[in-house]
């Protein structure tokens, strides 16, 4: 997808219910363009978003109206995933970007299989202003070569990205933490066999605090590299309960602190996820979250 199709679309997205959409720190924008306070004026909040896994039952039935549902909660940005119906869930690209900037939000990100029709995923993805696309999963590996052919295609998707504009990044779960291989753990190897300039790191908070690791360990370690995060709490419960996510701010981790620290080592997109239910229901979570992360002074 060359530049000037791109720039052709976000011109005329942006024209498209101009009296509906959002102030311009939640527009559309290059990953670090996020504004901070300047002499003289009240440093501004951040925008926050979600994953739409969150709502995984719901969201294929109505996607148009969980899209209503979400903005009248406070989200801001989204983060879809590739389904049955792809990554934009029966609407065109172009007609789901639309859509949800009608709303005052904007799709920034998406799950997505790297390892089918990638190319036309990154052009896609371009032509509507979206920042990344993300590898969700890769699985346990048995070795560390397995994972280190993992680091050489996230370096073949990220020069895929990057040359449309966009970037590519890695979601992590607990398996590149818990486990080295003599001595060394896959998500170092990971991090240290990929490109900085092709390949970001989106922390799964929840999984790193269920491998046993720290999250802000990992964030002082590699500044700059992580610039995606799922906010997701888990419950105080057994350390081998791998499916313990729950309400943010019923459960273990410390967000008002985790996040702002963070933000200061490069974090730039902050994305709820809630996988797991008990006592709730998805929609009571979501919206209970989005009270959660309006309470924090990091976020509007």
């Amino acid at each position: 997808m060359n530049l000037s199709t791109r720039r052709a679309f976000l011109k005329n997205a942006a024209l498209l219910g101009a009296g509906l959409m959002v102030a311009p720190q939640f527009a559309c924008s290059r990953p670090d363009s996020e504004s901070s306070g300047t002499a003289g004026t009240e440093p501004q909040t951040l925008p926050f978003g979600i994953q739409l896994w969150t709502l995984r039952e719901a969201f294929p039935a109505d996607p148009r109206g969980v899209l209503r549902m979400l903005s009248e909660l406070g989200y801001r940005q989204i983060e879809t995933f590739e389904g049955p119906q792809g990554m934009f869930w029966g609407m065109s690209h172009t007609e789901m970007q639309q859509y949800i900037q009608s709303l005052g939000m904007q799709l920034v990100a998406g799950h997505c299989n790297i390892m089918e029709d990638f190319e036309r995923k990154a052009a896609q993805a371009a032509e509507i202003g979206m920042s990344y696309l993300v590898s969700p999963w890769i699985g346990r590996q048995e070795s560390l070569d397995g994972y280190k052919r993992y680091a050489e295609i996230f370096n073949e998707r990220g020069e895929i990205c990057r040359r449309e504009g966009i970037r590519f990044a890695y979601h992590n779960h607990e398996y590149t933490f818990d486990q080295p291989f003599d001595g060394v753990l896959p998500q170092d190897l990971l991090m240290q066999e990929t490109d900085p300039d092709l390949v970001s790191f989106e922390i799964d908070i929840y999984w790193v605090v269920t491998a046993g690791a720290d999250p802000m360990y990992w964030l002082n370690k590699y500044p700059g590299r992580f610039t995606l995060c799922h906010i997701k709490d888990r419950a105080d419960v057994a350390p081998d309960v791998l499916r313990a996510s729950t309400v943010l701010g019923t459960g273990t981790v410390d967000f008002a602190q985790l996040l702002p620290a963070a933000k200061a080592q490069g974090m730039q997109y902050f994305f709820v996820e809630q996988e797991e239910y008990e006592g709730t229901t998805p929609t009571d979570a979501v919206r209970k979250n989005a009270e959660f992360m309006k309470s924090l002074d990091l976020f509007a």
